[in-house]
């Protein structure tokens, strides 16, 4: 009974009525939205959505128009949150009201910000996009009059390298919720956009969400699919496709959109874009690696699954998570060994030390797994110091495995745990759920030398599952080097190149100046010996736009700033706000910023509104949680909720003295 209890009643964000959101709110976490009884106050803004790409080789080229219109009868003022693609260079954006047409500026984020309250307060139209994160962005609009149309047009370019021969274009549509621990962050504040207000589940939204995808090639496309989506495809030879979604009534903007293709021919192939621009040149060099093989020695391995079981994870997320890690653990061999840690607002750890992959050890931890039902917080960073904490051995090769929807508001400790035991440990993150945290999930694998995996669908469990163990035994190359002979490249992202565990291939983006000519070298080595591969300069590809200038910005500014890590961090908001101002781009110290020049709304007596965002896909209402005190029995709620807490507490401290803890093990 008391189990039950923890399992109904652990810690989770607050829900609160639209109209209690406050500077006080001890969490800013998202909350249920309620509509304003505000009369005239047209409390859904943002119509629609149009998404636009363009697939040339390897480059996606993205133009959005998000469409807010005020069809109340009061000037409002909206804020909307919504995610990119973790690698997307933002660089444009317009606003269009009536027929007049503003290109926003760049500028430094706190000057945006201040011209955009100043217009805001004078009444004119006005628009702001920020970054929160590098996959969360902000949209703020002022003084939208009634009867007003507003479009605004941002331009993204990102690079879509294959994986196995796999192409896969991800448009992120929703942001889900994040889990906001009562700890105030490292940097003394909260951020607003986490505090965002969410429809209920199944609750559809009122605006369209429209995508449209062409992709062309130079060879013909092998196969085109949607996992996500059921779409349509109209083909024009067989090197040129246009896709759209099939049914335009099925709302999309509730979970990622995702396109896979494969082009015809094994080989993909290595060559070099030179792009000679009025300041600087930039390179992008693709190197296709060795094929897979097979370790003639797979060493002994140490598997450390740490599984998230909050109340974001219930229903669908752990349904599926709980298949993966039952195909990921049934896989193991007798000489490997196992932990499991469980987390929500709490965590629980198997056993003491890690376990042999014995048929005996391995039922038991699959049924602690099938027991569980997801409820409660996040807090993932105390789970990870569990994992970190278990006795190695040095003999055998460890890897921490984390399974997660990534709702969770503090990346920055996780990043830098991850950072800290990058020599202790390979790190791989498995992203569960329609409308993952990629950021997260993408950031612990850059960070801790590992591959980021993402399933969507229960089916895709045991599919991943045997890519990850793949992956794992049969690294494609290691001790990368590069090296530029008669060629003079600088500024070369990345700086270091980790184990390449995936046949996908290597990409270099940098700087170059001088006479185009001469070698860039990389070398390495494979389970058969030594591998080198030299692509000669003179037979470059010229850039025939700035893509490549873009694309290098952004590897620049990820390395500096996504997934910390900054060093002398007045030195890195320099340099990126500077590379923000130079390639005209959003950074997280630059946003967009466009004034209509006329006061529009001498009164200044418009509303603010906060549009709601629909949970992701098969994500439960138990991803936003309770404020307490919000709802009816809030009082009661309080003492279940500190009972529970205790509980928990108990209830960890006995797992750890449970059947699974084995000192000798």
């Amino acid at each position: 009974m008391l189990l039950a209890l923890v399992l109904v009643t652990g810690r989770g964000p607050a829900v609160h009525a639209q109209e209690e959101a406050s500077d006080e709110d001890w969490t800013q976490s998202p909350y249920f939205y309620v509509e304003s009884e505000e009369v005239g106050v047209d409390c859904f803004p943002l119509k629609s959505t149009n998404v636009n790409t363009v697939i040339e080789g390897m480059i996606a080229d993205t133009r959005v128009v998000q469409t807010y219109a005020n069809e109340g009868t009061k000037p409002i003022n909206a804020s909307y949150v919504f995610p990119a693609s973790t690698k997307v260079t933002v660089h444009g954006m317009q606003m269009r009201i009536g027929n007049q047409t503003v290109t926003a500026a760049i500028k430094e984020k706190e000057e945006a910000k201040e011209e955009f309250e100043t217009a805001k307060s004078e009444g004119k139209s006005a628009s702001m996009l920020s970054e929160e994160r590098a996959n969360v962005f902000t949209m703020d609009v002022a003084n939208i009059m009634p009867g007003d149309k507003v479009d605004i047009e941002l331009h993204y370019t990102e690079l879509i390298t294959p994986g196995e021969g796999i192409y896969q274009f991800v448009y992120p549509t929703v942001a889900g919720p994040r889990y906001v621990s009562p700890v105030i962050d490292d940097t003394g504040n909260r951020h607003e956009w986490t505090g965002t207000p969410y429809l209920k589940e199944g609750t559809a939204p009122p605006d369209q969400y429209q995508i449209h995808v062409t992709l062309t090639s130079g060879v013909p496309i092998a196969s085109l699919t949607s996992s996500s989506h059921d779409i349509k495809i109209d083909w024009e030879k067989n090197t040129t496709a246009e896709v759209t979604l099939a049914d335009p009534e099925d709302y999309a903007g509730n979970r990622d959109f995702i396109l896979d293709y494969k082009l015809t021919g094994e080989e993909i192939g290595s060559g070099l874009i030179m792009e000679q621009g009025e300041k600087e040149n930039y390179f992008m060099l693709m190197v296709q690696p060795p094929e897979r093989y097979e370790a003639k020695e797979i060493p002994p391995r140490e598997y450390i699954f740490v599984l998230d079981v909050s109340g974001s994870m219930s229903g669908f997320p752990l349904d599926t998570a709980k298949d993966l890690i039952n195909n990921l653990v049934s896989g193991l061999r007798e000489t490997d060994t196992f932990n499991l840690i469980l987390f929500s607002g709490t965590s629980c750890q198997m056993a003491y030390r890690s376990l042999p992959a014995t048929k005996e050890n391995v039922n038991k931890a699959l049924n602690l797994i099938r027991e569980q039902r997801g409820a409660g917080g996040t807090e993932l960073a105390p789970a990870l110091k569990d994992a970190l904490r278990i006795p190695s051995d040095q003999k055998t090769s460890r890897n921490i495995v984390i399974i997660s929807d990534g709702y969770i508001f503090g990346e920055a400790e996780i990043f830098d745990l991850v950072r800290d035991n990058q020599d202790r440990a390979d790190f791989f993150s498995f992203g569960i759920g329609s409308a993952v945290n990629r950021y997260l999930i993408d950031g612990i694998a850059n960070i801790g030398q590992g591959e980021p995996f993402i399933v969507t669908k229960e089916e895709e469990a045991s599919m991943i599952a045997e890519r990850f163990r793949t992956y794992i035994q049969s690294p494609v190359l290691t001790d990368i080097k590069v090296s530029f002979e008669g060629f003079e490249a600088y500024d070369v992202e990345p700086a270091i190149l980790p184990t390449l565990y995936a046949q996908k291939p290597i990409v270099l983006l940098g700087k170059w100046k001088g006479e185009p000519a001469g070698a860039v070298k990389i070398s390495g080595m494979t389970g058969e010996g030594n591998y080198s591969q030299s692509i000669q300069v003179a037979d470059a590809i010229a850039g025939e736009n700035e893509a490549v200038g873009s694309l290098w910005a952004r590897k620049r500014v990820e390395r500096l700033v996504d997934y910390g890590g900054n060093g002398d961090e007045d030195a890195v908001r320099r340099e990126v706000t500077q590379i923000g101002l130079d390639h005209h781009m959003i950074t997280p110290y630059t946003s967009f910023i466009a004034v209509l020049d006329v006061v529009r709304n001498p009164e200044g007596d418009s509303m603010d509104v906060d549009q709601p965002l629909p949970l992701p896909l098969e994500v439960s209402n138990l991803a936003v949680g309770y404020r307490i005190g919000s709802e009816p029995g809030g009082a009661f709620f309080m003492g279940m909720l500190v009972l529970a807490m205790v509980v928990s507490s108990l209830l960890k401290r006995n797992w750890r003295h449970s059947e699974f803890f084995d000192e000798n093990a």
